[in-house]
């Protein structure tokens, strides 16, 4: 797609289409400032001020655009947004106010996964101009850091697997002078147990690999970012269905995550320092795979008795939660797209979030809420730290009874993650089954904004 840096440009008064935001409420007063010609091509094409309503009105030669909102005084991500998707290329400006928050979803609104294919009817470019100068970076990086996680979890698995997502992240380092250390294949054996025995089955081409990057300063506050990087998931022995494999490529969805929010935290320069860590693995079939009632050791110290092979996402950020404890860091974030009963519970559109600490939890639904990114916080209940008891080992890694599913995954990883830290954990979605304005249908970025925004008013 067009470079998203382009999208948005400074206002310096340079011709542009004039865009008009009204609601249901103010929408008979604003149509008295029109000529009759114009209410009637409003009228034509049945706009009422509703949310995402679009209307195209004569103007002399020309022509200007309305879009219908919940509330012109307080805009969201997503109220320019439609327009943005609709509208011819050209340079375009609100006709009054500021576009604040409505930068983001102008941006995200024009992404097109067009790796594979070539679209003659693609449009032209929408440039939206604004007088908010400094707003411009910082809507047109985190908008950026949304499509990086679109781009790869709508890329297929043959073409995103441990080796891409590493080349992902020696990219990333290089850009931001941060240091990548890789332990990959049979290497990770002694340290990484779990993440070697989920991986080992794949092929030398797709090999497991645990991928570490640190930035910053040391003597600021460390922070961990962790992202499940299963990069196709066949559920192993425990293989899924057919139909149930049509959307694993996207089970990297918590690396993307994580990378992008690590590319945020870079680009930003927050003072801190960065401890980015993705277990990269595919987990296939073949005669070395994981068996039903194999018991494996940890990086931790504790033996996992392995009940389902698809349930595998847990296994590989257990190590590599236990690494990141390892160095003390004054909070941890971690991504995965971990469990159906989240998307049960709560549907694709909201992330399920955990928090050992209730400040970090309200800060999280808070910067969610604000950033039209909401998440939705479930507990991690002491009661159901029972279901996790095994008979032969220290623990088991998916127990039977189908309760509380997106709970009993977050306590068992938070046994691998170290006393006292500042611990929270989103079981995301990373796909959007049905379009929405901003947010076409395919991978997308869901709990990325609320955690940028914790980190932002904490560290920026």
């Amino acid at each position: 797609m067009t470079d998203k840096n382009a999208l948005i440009q400074p206002d310096r008064g340079q011709q542009a289409i004039a865009l008009h935001l009204v609601d249901k409420a103010g929408l008979a007063d604003w149509l008295k400032t029109l000529n009759a010609g114009q209410r009637s091509a409003i009228a034509a094409q049945k706009l009422e001020g509703g949310g995402y309503e679009t209307a195209i009105v004569p103007d002399g030669d020309g022509w200007f655009a309305v879009a219908g909102v919940a509330n012109t005084a307080s805009l969201s991500s997503w109220c320019l947004a439609k327009l943005a998707e609709i509208l011819p290329g050209g340079t375009y400006r609100l006709a009054k106010g500021e576009t604040g928050p409505a930068l983001h979803g102008w941006i995200t609104g024009q992404y097109r996964f067009d790796r594979y294919r070539k679209d003659p009817k693609a449009n032209d470019p929408r440039i939206l101009l604004t007088q908010d100068l400094k707003a411009i970076e910082p809507a047109c990086a985190e908008a950026a850091a949304v499509l990086t996680v679109r781009d790869l979890v709508n890329t297929p698995a043959e073409d995103m697997g441990p080796a891409q997502l590493e080349a992902e992240a020696r990219a990333l380092a290089k850009v931001h002078h941060a240091v990548l250390h890789v332990i990959a294949g049979d290497a990770l054996e002694h340290d990484y147990p779990m993440i070697h025995a989920v991986g080992r089955a794949a092929s030398r081409h797709h090999a497991p690999r645990l991928i570490e990057l640190e930035w910053g300063d040391p003597k600021h506050p460390r922070v961990a970012i962790v992202g499940k990087g299963v990069c196709f998931d066949s559920g192993g022995l425990d293989i899924k269905p057919s139909s149930g494999m049509l959307l694993m490529k996207k089970d990297m969805g918590g690396a993307a995550h994580a990378l992008a929010l690590a590319g945020l935290v870079m680009g930003a320069g927050l003072k801190v320092r960065l401890h980015l860590l993705i277990p990269a693995v595919e987990n296939a079939i073949s005669g070395n795979a994981m068996r039903p009632g194999d018991v494996l050791r940890t990086r931790q110290g504790l033996s996992v008795e392995v009940t389902n092979t698809d349930a595998e996402g847990r296994l590989v950020l257990g190590d590599a939660l236990t690494r990141a404890s390892e160095e003390n860091p004054a909070l941890v974030i971690d991504f995965a797209t971990l469990t159906g009963a989240a998307r049960v519970a709560l549907g694709p559109d909201l992330p399920a979030m955990f928090a050992r600490q209730d400040e970090t939890a309200e800060d999280l639904l808070t910067a969610g809420t604000d950033r039209d990114d909401p998440c939705w916080r479930l507990p991690l209940h002491d009661g159901y730290r029972e279901y996790l008891k095994s008979d032969v080992a220290d623990l088991q890694n998916s127990p039977s009874g189908g309760y509380a599913g997106a709970s009993v995954a977050a306590l068992f990883l938070d046994r691998f993650v170290g006393e006292g830290i500042d611990w929270a954990h989103f079981d995301t979605f990373a796909w959007r089954p049905v379009s929405k304005p901003g947010r076409p249908k395919g991978g997308d970025a869901l709990g990325l904004r609320a955690a940028w925004g914790l980190l932002l008013a904490r560290y920026g």
